[in-house]
């Protein structure tokens, strides 16, 4: 996979520093999984932990639509991956997942993601189990949990076959 990321811009309004940022830390994740194999991407960290690249692209397409479908836009939505049944099955379940199909989700996760955040103000207000919850709020989260996961995923792949970067 080429890197086809752009850096955020150094100047710029509130949005756009928000949804560039955004967009980089989704793009990191996919450089990160890029050119390894199906078994590659299932290799977990190191016991006893579940974590592993694809795991980490099925939490990030989970975590796309709960916080844009589910919490900004209303809609209900169930969780993906029989995450009702166990809440950790992103990760939990990955040696019989299909790579294809996580990858497939995931990208039409963050394609509903930006329609929604695109029609919606950053003062929009969503339900998060009760609470308001703005949409600015919740590209800020989402910022911060791609960049944690991000670094989890540098580490993943150094592990992998030793490349490292941005």
């Amino acid at each position: 996979m080429t890197d086809t990321r752009t850096i955020p811009p150094l100047t710029g309004d509130e949005r756009t520093t928000l949804d560039n940022w955004l967009e980089w830390h989704r793009g990191t994740l996919a450089v990160k999984c890029a050119g390894l194999t199906d078994d590659q991407l299932r290799l977990r960290a190191a016991e006893p932990s579940e974590l592993s690249l694809l795991g980490l692209v099925r939490h990030m397409a989970h975590v796309e639509r709960v916080w844009f479908r589910n919490v900004l836009n209303g809609e209900d939505l169930p969780k993906l991956w029989d995450k009702d049944r166990d809440n950790d099955a992103d990760f939990t379940e990955v040696d019989t997942a299909s790579v294809k199909e996580a990858f497939a989700t995931w990208q039409e996760e963050i394609e509903h993601a930006r329609a929604i955040s695109a029609a919606k103000p950053l003062d929009a207000v969503g339900d998060r189990k009760g609470r308001d919850c703005t949409h600015r709020y919740i590209l800020v989260h989402m910022i911060e949990e791609y960049a944690r996961h991000n670094g989890h995923a540098d580490l993943l792949r150094e592990r992998i076959d030793g490349v490292i970067g941005d």
